[in-house]
């Protein structure tokens, strides 16, 4: 959708043309007014206009995204238009910064520095513009072009990189990486859209690759490939007199004797190139460069309400003189060091060389009389708040009159319809070639994150009136085009360190300890070393990779390792096979059983109900339009619904449910909603009543919140049929309650209720529609299991307006704490403080009251009694309290869309599932939420605390790194889902095997089912015991193969462990010969020319499946004979294959022997030759007798 096309109606406006004239000026200072709704449309015609580099500057942060989105949405999503975003760091603060603002403010300035032919349009905050960037010069002079055909010398290039900031590792999938194999060096430059693959001949370039992140191969040819800065701050551009003379300036005198040498320390580790992890401190003395720099002197800079702007620049000041007398106090900052950001005084001095220069105001122009002030003819769009009536009347005339009207809805469809019913004709248009035609009515559908204000243009008493949702229904959807990349499913293999555990499907759980040789083995193969119980090893050839997997359980304790050549782990996994095969009798009985009642079948939606849908504030997501869809015709069958939806809080959940009960009650029926906590119930009223008080619909809600005589008439109400939705904890289900005509039950957290209450639940499962919410991942492996008798959906989308939430880690300091809260509570946000001690709890809730004397504090913690508990949650929920100090008792707690910053005391302490669950409980609205995860000052972090914690900075997204937290936590609800007795065998035999054994389980009773056998309510075929259900361990395996041959992956070929377990994984699960070809030419493409071993291992991986198709089970090779031995007697196929193979075979029963000494050239052609004869000769068998 591109709004910008009406920009000529703004443009052929007499005030437009004054203003776009007096800017064409020298040296320009203008000022305009213009209402903040139109403001985005005026700025790119402006831009569009201006034909030249703009830069428009806000007051805050929020400012600008907001205004990024909206002008976006008038310039046709234009790539050149871009956000100079800021870092939260605050100057002189020991903060490890997030890397996706520092590249996406250097993919602006590389955008300003190019001189491309379209000229950009930047918007940026004050605080964006007044943070020091890195100096423009350096920024030139080291961005620089690889061409095919050029000479380079590979180590000085990958220095030089490392020195722009580039971080080389073994794999290349995020902007900012590089990674060298030999002649072949990857690189993923910032601001390209696909990383590039440069192979040497010599020092040649012989050919520059783009390649596929995600798979690693190649995909286009290109010339060349231009490479900039991934960082901002280089100390490893600065030239060593420079560096000099930055030690010679700095006065360490007033630090205390830590802090000296400390800064000493880290200062000579920079000088030796080396990375320091608090980079973000010494910004001041490397960053010289502002953005004003690399805007060229014709550039035109828009400055958006400026007395806003004064006071954001301001107090920037005020804060960054605060904390540098703090720290210069306190001996933590040498006098004098230079700050991150700049003043205002000198940030005016680098704005005052823009000669062309524009201040928008929103109000008072009409007062002033000074000339330079243009106001502009634009207006706010009449607000209809829902009525739509009277929008078709005001739309109707306003056409009527010759006037153009644009209505931009994320429902337009809906809307076209209404006009429709009431006789209006309209344009339903996906996108806009230019102006619609006077008199016309056009109807867009919205897309980015969506419209938020319309506005109205008045050019010669002719209007364009352009309305979007919020005027049209009182509420805007909102909606964010995140660009987020796909977690890697799958690959897990591929992450094992070695100490990892795993699971080896024959002999059980072991430690992963590396990859080596085996002394028993005299070639040059690769094995996977495991240890097990008593210090036993096994060593396991890559040709059986697959039948080890990583160990996932819930982490609480580690397993115990199986002990080899015992019955200990066939005894283990024949109890979790009989285990996994009754639950999934049970579960398949109560299926059937719901099969054959007969339930109330709701009608098909009402009016009512797609204009609630309508007003849903937000953007549903695809995983939720699903699910809506799922419940809906579950509700409209006979069968009684059972369906568990599962997906983190505040993903919709709650939406799904409301619209489940609107319907049930539409047609008469009541609504229970059962939650597991006072607190909830009191919350889900809330949302309840606020969504639904347009409509007559009676909702009430029991709870200990309640008195007792309130209670009483909640209850006689409910049996007269009084209320229609009645919200409630497991008071909700006691036996005294009775309910005139119940049609659906929505339980929330199932696995919260006790073991009677679920049993009454069982009971309820038979008669009424039963809705399951929960906020515990599930894993798709255990959904897929579970398909066909269980009735599951998965949100697994996050809403679209969610912003990546902000991590940042840092040493505990007065000054980030209480900058951290006073930041949330200047933008009327909450702050959760996670103390995990209950015993001094309290003395840091009065330690942080110290620290922040404005702030309001509350305190909940596991030990508290339960009412008390209760009240502070629900004091928080309701905004009483600005910041919580809490424990983990938050980790699965409430959705707080305005608690939008988590401060984690002693966040080494925590596990990496924890961290991200606890991350989960902010950012649950449109608003950036910012975690701070806070060390101990000084202090040596442990190496698997230091991992974690780098592991939590860059999961801005769920990345393949952190698959295996997220594994953590699915496994909890697979647990929860399941039941306690199956966590046991979860965590007895792993998650990967349980879930391949309850498959097993359900696919064979399911089939037994469908052959027509009779059972019994235990599910059990009557006369017959339990069927045995086949392990994946007892299945036909692959083909066996010893041969004698070198057929490895040499660790001078490919050197990253972690990289050669997934060539090897990928080579063993390839199920054609096609595949291996595949993988042939990403190993070549990837590494470079093969070495012999890796060309005799893509050999037996073809020869394996060859013989696989050949009904081969095992191919040895000894002296002067290779024997075929078959799964099956050859029978009175002998003779034939006799005369097929030749002399030089010898065909026996069971066995083929092939004479090697018979071969003068080598065997292995002759080999792979006689197996694929043999492969035909079957197939063609096959299908022979199946003709006959």
């Amino acid at each position: 959708m591109n709004l910008g096309v009406l920009g000529p109606l703004l443009g052929a406006s007499p005030e437009f043309q004054r203003l776009a004239k007096s800017l064409q000026k020298e040296h320009a200072a203008v000022r305009a007014q213009v209402i903040s709704d139109a403001t985005p449309f005026l700025l790119a015609t402006l831009w569009r206009d201006f034909g030249r580099p703009v830069l428009i500057v806000t007051p805050g942060a929020e400012d600008a995204r907001r205004l990024y989105d909206q002008v976006l949405l008038w310039t046709g999503d234009d790539p050149q238009v871009l956000h100079f975003t800021e870092s939260e760091t605050l100057p002189f603060e020991r903060l490890v910064a997030d890397m996706d603002t520092a590249r996406q403010r250097i993919r602006v300035l590389s955008a300003l520095s190019s001189g491309e032919a379209t000229a950009p349009l930047v918007i940026a905050s004050v605080a964006a513009t007044a943070q020091k960037t890195i100096d423009r010069v350096a920024f030139e002079s080291s961005t620089h072009t690889l061409s095919r055909g050029q000479t380079v010398d590979p180590d000085s290039v990958v220095d030089q990189w490392r020195r722009m900031g580039y971080r080389v590792e073994p794999t290349v999938d995020v902007p900012g990486l590089v990674s060298r194999r030999g002649g072949i060096i990857d690189i993923y430059p910032l601001g390209a859209d696909a990383p590039a693959r440069i192979e040497l001949w010599g020092d040649e370039i012989d050919s520059i690759r783009l390649f596929d992140p995600e798979t690693q191969r190649s995909t286009e040819l290109v010339d060349s490939v231009a490479i900039i800065p991934a960082q901002e701050t280089l100390p490893g551009l600065t030239d060593r007199d420079d560096f000099d003379r930055i030690l010679g300036s700095l006065n360490l005198s007033n630090c205390i004797e830590a802090a000296r040498t400390r800064i000493r320390e880290e200062l000579d580790l920079l000088l030796d190139g080396l990375e320091v992890d608090d980079l973000e401190f010494y910004a001041g003395l490397f960053n010289r460069g502002s953005l004003y720099d690399y805007l060229p002197d014709n550039a035109l800079s828009i400055v958006l309400r400026p007395t806003d702007i004064a006071e954001a620049a301001w107090e920037i000041d005020e804060r960054t003189n605060e904390l540098r007398r703090v720290k210069e106090g306190r001996g933590e900052l040498p006098a004098g060091f230079p700050s991150s950001h700049f003043l205002s005084a000198e940030s005016d001095t680098k704005a005052s060389r823009i000669r062309r220069r524009l201040q928008i105001t929103t109000w008072g122009a009409e007062e002033l009389t000074r000339d330079e002030t243009h106001v502009l003819p634009l207006g706010s769009a009449p607000a209809f708040l829902g009525r739509l009536e009277r929008f078709v009347e005001e739309a109707q005339d306003l056409a009527d009159s010759g006037h153009r009207v644009v209505a931009v809805s994320s429902v337009p469809k809906r809307l076209g319809e209404i006009l429709a019913e009431h006789g209006v004709s309209v344009n339903q248009e996906t996108s806009l070639d230019g102006p619609p035609a006077p008199g016309s009515i056009t109807l867009l559908q919205s897309t980015g994150a969506g419209l938020t204000d319309g506005c109205v243009l008045t050019v010669n008493a002719e209007k364009l009136v352009v309305f979007s949702d919020a005027e049209i229904f009182g509420i805007a959807k909102q909606r964010r085009t995140v660009r987020r990349r796909a977690a890697k499913r799958g690959a897990i293999l591929s992450q094992l360190s070695p100490g990892d555990f795993v699971v080896h499907v024959e002999h059980g759980i072991a430690r992963f300890t590396g990859t080596g040789r085996n002394p028993r083995d005299e070639g040059e193969g690769e094995y996977l070393i495991l240890e097990y119980a008593a210090g036993d090893q096994l060593y396991v050839p890559m040709d059986h990779i697959e039948r080890v997997t990583p160990y996932v359980a819930p982490m609480d304790r580690p397993p115990n390792l199986t002990r080899l050549g015992s019955q200990e782990w066939s005894r283990t996994k024949r109890r979790v096979e009989d285990s996994t095969h009754e639950m999934a009798a049970e579960l398949l009985a109560i299926y059937a059983s719901r099969e054959l009642s007969e339930g109330h079948a709701f009608p098909i939606d009402t009016p009512w109900q797609a204009e609630l849908e309508d007003s849903f504030p937000y953007e549903e997501t695809p995983d939720q339009v699903t699910t809506v869809a799922e419940v809906k015709a579950d509700m409209e069958s006979t069968r009684p619904m059972d369906r568990l939806v599962c997906g983190d809080v505040g993903y919709g959940k709650t939406e799904i449910a409301l619209r489940a009960a609107f319907k049930a009650v539409m047609d008469g029926k009541q609504v229970a909603v059962l939650v597991p906590t006072t607190v909830l119930a009191q919350q889900h009223f809330a949302t309840f009543k606020e969504r639904l008080k347009a409509y007559p619909v009676t909702i009430d809600v029991l709870s200990r919140f309640r008195t007792d005589a309130e209670q009483r008439s909640v209850v006689e109400r409910l049996a007269d049929g009084k209320v229609d939705i009645c919200i409630g904890t497991h008071r909700l289900i006691q036996k005294d309650i009775k309910f005139k005509s119940l049609g659906l039950v929505v339980i929330d957290e199932e696995q919260r209720f006790g073991v009677a209450h679920k049993e009454r639940l069982k009971q309820m499962r038979r008669q009424v529609d039963i809705l399951t919410l929960t906020a515990t991942p599930i894993p798709r492996t255990l959904h897929l299991s579970l398909a066909g008798i269980r009735d599951m959906s998965t949100i697994e989308t996050p809403p679209e307006e969610r912003l990546p939430i902000k991590t940042y880690v840092s040493e505990f300091s007065d000054e980030l704490v209480r900058e951290a809260i006073r930041r949330e509570i200047d933008r009327q946000g909450q702050v959760f403080f996670l103390h995990n001690r209950v015993y001094n709890i309290d003395y840091m809730a009065s330690y942080i009251k110290m620290l922040v004397p404005e702030a309001t504090v509350g305190v909940a913690h596991g030990q508290m009694p339960e009412h008390q508990l209760e009240q502070a949650m629900v004091d928080f929920a309701e905004g009483k309290n600005d910041v919580l100090v809490c424990t983990t008792i938050i980790e699965s707690g409430l959705d707080i869309p305005n608690a939008n910053a988590l401060i984690v005391n002693r966040a080494d302490a925590f596990g990496l599932a924890q961290l991200y669950q606890l991350r989960g409980r902010i950012g649950r609205g449109a608003r950036r939420a910012y975690s701070y995860l806070l060390i101990p000052a000084q202090a040596s972090l442990s190496e698997v605390a230091e991992k974690r914690l780098k592991t939590m900075l860059a999961a801005t997204e769920l990345g393949a790194g952190f698959q295996i937290a997220m594994k953590d936590l699915e496994i909890r609800g697979a647990g929860n889902l399941l039941g306690s007795a199956q966590s046991g065998h979860i965590h007895a035999v792993g998650f990967d095997l349980y879930t391949r054994l309850l498959k097993d389980a359900v696919e064979s009773l399911r089939a037994q089912a469908e052959t027509g056998i009779t059972t019994n309510g235990d599910m059990e075929p009557d006369g017959a015991d339990p069927p045995s259900v086949t392990a994946p361990s007892e299945a036909v395996g692959p083909t066996g193969i010893d041969i004698e041959i070198p057929a490895s992956i040499p660790d001078d070929y490919i050197e990253d462990l972690a990289t050669r377990l997934e060539i090897y994984r990928k080579l063993g699960a390839a199920p054609t010969n096609d595949e291996v070809d595949s993988m042939e030419r990403e190993i070549l493409d990837r590494f470079g020319p093969l070495p012999w071993q890796v060309l005799n291992l893509l050999y037996v991986a073809r020869l394996r499946l060859t013989a696989g198709k050949a009904g081969i089970e095992a191919i040895v090779r000894n002296q002067s004979a290779i024997v075929l031995r078959f799964r099956h007697e050859v029978g009175g196929a002998r003779d034939v294959l006799q005369r097929l193979l030749g002399p030089s075979a010898s065909v026996g029963h069971m066995q083929i022997r092939l004479d090697t000494n018979a071969v003068s050239d080598g065997w292995e052609a002759p080999l792979m030759s006689t197996i694929e004869k043999l492969a035909e000769f079957k197939e063609r068998l096959e299908s022979q007798l199946a003709v006959g």
